[in-house]
């Protein structure tokens, strides 16, 4: 008898350590893989913390929201730059249109904001060399509609041009280019406006002003924030 209880002590001991195992590695597999879903998903992490601070404090609904890129993410002091205008600031790291496409709903959409200014596009063809300006057109193209489809129809929507600076200073004929196609759509289309701040940033010579940015040559300074604060004033519009 007492065999018998022995060895049933030790068949549910190993079953213990079994169960125990099994639910380690299911643990494991669980946090692999959504370290695997972060690392597929770029940029998750910046939109996690907007969604963290909305939670704290949540911006009122037509406002005006700035989304896109890093010339946007590092442009932390937006609200200084135009004093009495509501900025919800979703500019987030190396973004290209794919990206924010992707994240639409979350950086755009669901703050249904008034007016919105797009600043993206560049990465697109700074980081896949195959990707061609009618590409950019066609993917913002692709944006536009999503943003026809889920914002009011008073929402009106700015696209800023695509900047032109020292370090991506061999991109500048792809950039000119995808600039016009999308200026030329935007010519066909209603309650959306062309913002061209690309000319302002260059010289008499139309070589690109060399002292606007900081030590990288990609991203401005204060100078050349300034430069996007004059071309950006006539474009907004006060919420009602």
């Amino acid at each position: 008898m007492n065999l018998i209880t022995n060895k049933s002590k030790g068949m549910h001991l190993k079953y213990k350590s079994y169960i125990k195992i099994v639910s380690i590695l299911c643990f494991a597999c669980i946090i692999s893989q959504s370290s695997l879903s972060l690392q597929a998903q770029p940029f998750k992490q910046e939109i996690l913390q907007f969604q963290k601070s909305d939670s704290i404090v949540m911006p009122p609904m037509g406002q005006i929201v700035f989304a896109g890129s890093s010339s946007f993410t590092r442009w932390k002091e937006v609200a200084m730059y135009f004093p009495g205008y509501p900025i919800i600031n979703r500019g987030f790291g190396g973004a290209s249109l794919v990206d924010l496409i992707y994240y639409v709903d979350e950086a755009i959409i669901q703050y249904q904001p008034s007016q919105v200014f797009i600043y993206c596009g560049e990465n697109d063809m700074a980081d896949v060399d195959t990707v061609s300006p009618a590409t950019v057109l066609d993917r913002f193209k692709t944006l536009h509609g999503i943003l026809l489809k889920k914002l009011p129809r008073t929402t009106k929507i700015v696209f800023v041009s695509l900047k032109p600076s020292v370090a991506r200073w061999h991109l500048e004929s792809k950039f000119i280019e995808a600039n016009k196609l999308i200026e030329g759509y935007i010519n066909t289309q209603k309650n959306i406006q062309y913002l061209d701040v690309h000319t302002a940033m260059l010289d008499d010579n139309k070589e690109v002003l060399k002292d606007i940015f900081i030590a990288d040559k990609l991203h401005m300074n204060p100078k050349g924030y300034l430069i996007w604060q004059k071309q950006f004033a006539p474009f907004l519009t006060t919420p009602k």
